[in-house]
């Protein structure tokens, strides 16, 4: 960082995510009967006070006479709020540390509990400019020092003047106190920090809005860690993804969108064309004329298993990595498979539904118990085969085909062909892929091999079975009911409405595409998905990707990481190897995998890059996507 330029950041949600005096109200006031209404009245007072609203001597005079703290509680605030440091300064502490003597805190709190916690971060305590608590013999907060400027109005631009700082001056901060630096004429800019709080009437006066540190260091040309910064990354969730998937996004800084429904092609042609990362469930379809629209897409997220709806050949010659999450709701799937045929067998739904009409039917007729009986699951994946380890634990004999070779598991039994397995079993439930070829995997032909009152559970993709056979089945007896939780169309969102030819049949189990649909499996998922997104961007790690050639590497130290994908042609390593030796760059290490499609390079060198070796890494022929991690 050149020595002429000075940082002045702000501690309160700024350096931290949090108003320390609030968290000090939380401790001190634990007991008092009064706690809630006294600790809004601190952070309504706080806001005045930050908004300008309210002179800051008064809000914190009220602030304190509410708070009516101690010194032992100021060591647990300090706990606190160490645990509490803004996500971009945790990310950017190397640049903390390696700039301390140009980065001043200049805060209206307490040097009591902000020495402590950016010294961690390798900042000066003489570079800390706050308030002093004032304490009588028992340790009682009773008063600040009311001499120190920062107590007062103005007290930020009061304080520069008075250390006399020399060079470039740039304030980060969330309140009106630091804009007044500014308007004082004591720094160059004033960057407004959002990533915590935004404040209307302090984003206006700003010269630059910033939700993140990462954004100030890039704009600065002061980002070294990261060759890009995170709070220019826009991510587009669609269909009600998690919260705690839309949490961790925003903590690593993306500029995340969350829309709650599925979207049309034409709508996320236009929404798509600025969004570095899109995550979607099972109803939004990632097509070719979707994808020619999306000119800085980095990464998909099927918050889902299947990707039958996205474009994965289209992806790979954008160089436009997908991840789902192919085990985080398997267990989800599979007791609803059992509850189903449970149901089914006992025909549940019919009778609950008559006695909802006021009918007693205590008849057993058509009422069986599932052990003994034999299961036939098509489809033995991660679904199928847990779905058969419990099935037998319940006492049924299980049968699956697949057309891939699967280990069988226990003491199920597999077989040669789906036409042995329909006229052999008594219960039927389907978990293949969405492949074009499984449409209609199950129509009338195959629905006709299997044993009359037989029953048929379809919990993967709508398009397998042909839906008019089914309902002819059910009509006719030859099956005895069967339960459906996908169909070749569904509605876009909640308020569509559902339409299928499936509607009043007898001991028929219709449900809304909820098979993975359980809050253990959706925080999974949310989980799952965003962790190896944000893994491939940072390390170039593609473990888990369903259309790349996986690689997984630690996250580099000390060194720089180029990330180059290609068409799977000969000679191309050559051709990158032959660019970093023109330019006299050392290869640390390099990791290449290709599949049938195209080529995946991971390239770690020890020294900086020029712009013009970047260059020639981009025009080699046959490249798809480069880019450079930090």
């Amino acid at each position: 960082m050149p020595q002429t330029k000075k940082f002045i950041i702000d501690f309160d949600s700024t350096f931290t995510q949090v108003e320390a005096l609030d968290i000090l109200g939380e401790i001190s006031l634990e007991k008092d009967p009064e706690r809630e209404s006294k600790l809004q009245a601190i952070k309504d007072i706080t806001d005045l006070g930050m908004e300008g609203s309210l002179t800051f001597r008064d809000s914190l005079i009220q602030r304190l006479e509410i708070l009516n703290a101690s010194k032992p509680q100021i060591e647990d605030l300090i706990d606190a709020l160490k645990q509490k440091v803004s996500k971009s300064f945790e990310r950017n502490k190397e640049f903390l540390q390696d700039n301390a003597e140009d980065i001043y805190i200049i805060s209206n709190g307490f040097k009591d509990f902000i020495i402590p916690i950016v010294g961690d971060y390798g900042i000066k305590k003489e570079n800390v400019f706050a308030n002093e608590f004032v304490y009588d013999e028992n340790g009682n907060i009773i008063d600040f020092n009311r001499e120190n400027p920062l107590s007062s109005n103005n007290g930020k631009a009061e304080t520069i003047k008075r250390i006399n700082l020399e060079g470039d001056i740039y304030v980060i901060g969330d309140g009106y106190t630091d804009y007044e630096i500014k308007a004082s004429g004591l720094a160059n800019k004033f960057y407004a920090f959002t990533e915590n709080v935004s404040r209307p009437r302090v984003t206006s006066q700003a010269d630059h809005i910033a939700p993140s540190l990462d954004e100030i260091l890039y704009i600065n040309k002061l980002n070294t860690k990261f060759s890009y910064p995170k709070s220019r990354i826009k991510v587009l969730l669609l269909e009600n993804v998690h919260p705690i998937g839309v949490d961790l996004l925003k903590e690593e800084g993306y500029e995340v969108e969350v829309i709650s429904s599925a979207m049309s092609e034409e709508e996320l042609c236009e929404k798509i064309k600025n969004v570095s990362i899109i995550g979607i469930r099972s109803k939004t379809n990632i097509t070719k004329k979707v994808l020619e629209n999306a000119n800085r897409l980095i990464a998909i997220g099927a918050f889902c298993i299947g990707t039958n709806q996205i474009d994965l050949e289209t992806c790979q010659e954008k160089g436009i990595a997908v991840f789902n999450a192919p085990f985080s709701n398997t267990r989800s799937v599979v007791e609803m498979a059992i509850a189903e045929i449970i149901f089914l067998m006992r025909n549940f739904a019919d009778k609950s539904v008559a006695m909802h009409q006021g009918k007693w039917d205590k008849s057993a007729s058509g009422s069986f118990e599932i052990r003994g009986k034999k299961l036939g699951i098509v489809g033995y994946g991660n679904i199928g085969a847990q779905l058969s380890v419990l099935a037998e634990n319940m006492g049924m004999n299980v049968f699956y085909y697949d057309v891939i070779e699967r280990l069988a598991l226990g003491n199920a039994t597999k077989l040669d062909s789906l036409d042995e397995l329909l006229s052999t079993c008594d219960m039927i439930s389907l978990h293949v892929d969405g492949r074009k070829e499984n449409k209609n995997l199950i129509d009338q032909a195959k629905i006709t091999k299997m044993k009359k009152g037989a029953i048929l559970v379809n919990l993967s993709r709508g398009h397998v079975v042909e839906i008019a056979a089914l309902k002819d089945a059910i009509l006719s007896g030859h099956l005895a009911g069967c339960a459906v939780d996908v169909f070749p169309e569904e509605p876009k969102n909640n308020s569509e409405p559902f339409v299928s030819e499936l509607i009043g049949l007898p001991n028929t189990i219709l449900t809304p595409h909820i098979g993975g649909s359980t809050l253990e499996a959706q925080e999974n998922i949310a989980r799952f998905v965003p962790g190896k997104i944000m893994e491939y961007i940072n390390t170039g790690n593609t473990y888990n990707s369903v259309n790349f050639p996986n690689i997984q590497l630690p996250f580099l130290q000390d060194a720089h990481r180029l990330i180059h994908i290609h068409l799977n042609e000969p000679g191309v390593l050559a051709k990158i190897n032959q660019v970093l030796a023109n330019y006299e760059i050392n290869i640390v290490g390099q990791y290449l995998k290709t599949n049938e499609k195209i080529g995946y390079v991971i390239t770690d060198i020890d020294k900086a890059y020029s712009p013009d070796a970047i260059d020639a890494l981009k025009t080699i022929p046959g490249t798809i996507r480069f880019r450079t991690l930090y």
